[in-house]
């Protein structure tokens, strides 16, 4: 089995997975992989398969062992600390020089972390398999209000360190016709 730290090697990207470089075949996806053998899986439901079996993973490792039904929000944020320690991504400190420059001129202590970008999209894929995996979506512990506050609050954390705001992406909205104006008969016509 492939150590954490290997498993995190590319967790600084969007794009790639904290789970990249793990194969895990355990219960919890056993009915779902055998379901989807005939068809080819997109890269994001591939992905979304390796987190959860990490997840998965992380649970069994806890001390004590966890089930899935005992899983909360607080089990949720411990497992995104406990992923911080494998981030590539340097968050400065308040007491850093380089705090709120977007790109510091030389090198520096402050801790490297996972990206806000990556914890959220993270976030997003175990959702939906918890889901898919029989979780009803009212008990999902990748909902929870504090995991909710966890993100945000590390999305305004990075922010200030970069000194760059995270801008909400806006919805493109679809250009409505306008219907034809009425045309109006000229002043002083008769109708």
């Amino acid at each position: 089995m492939d150590s954490l730290p290997e498993l995190m090697e590319s967790s600084n990207s969007e794009n790639t997975s904290i789970t990249d470089s793990i194969t895990i075949n355990n219960s919890l996806t056993a009915a779902s992989s055998s379901s989807t053998a005939s068809a080819p899986s997109s890269r994001y439901e591939n992905q979304k398969r390796r987190d959860w079996n990490t997840f998965g993973q992380y649970l069994k490792n806890h001390r004590p062992p966890l089930s899935l039904s005992r899983c909360s929000g607080a089990h949720v944020l411990e497992f995104l600390r406990y992923l911080d320690q494998f981030g590539k991504t340097k968050v400065h400190t308040p007491i850093c020089p380089f705090y709120g420059h977007p790109n510091p001129p030389a090198p520096c202590p402050c801790p490297l972390r996972q990206a806000w970008g990556s914890l959220d999209a993270l976030i997003g894929r175990l959702r939906a398999a918890f889901e898919e995996n029989g979780g009803k979506p009212e008990a999902n512990p990748f909902g929870a209000r504090a995991v909710r506050l966890y993100l945000r609050e590390v999305r305004d954390l990075q922010s200030k360190a970069r000194g760059i705001s995270y801008e909400k992406k806006k919805r493109k909205r679809p250009r409505q016709q306008l219907p034809p104006p009425l045309a109006l008969p000229p002043p002083g016509a008769s109708q």
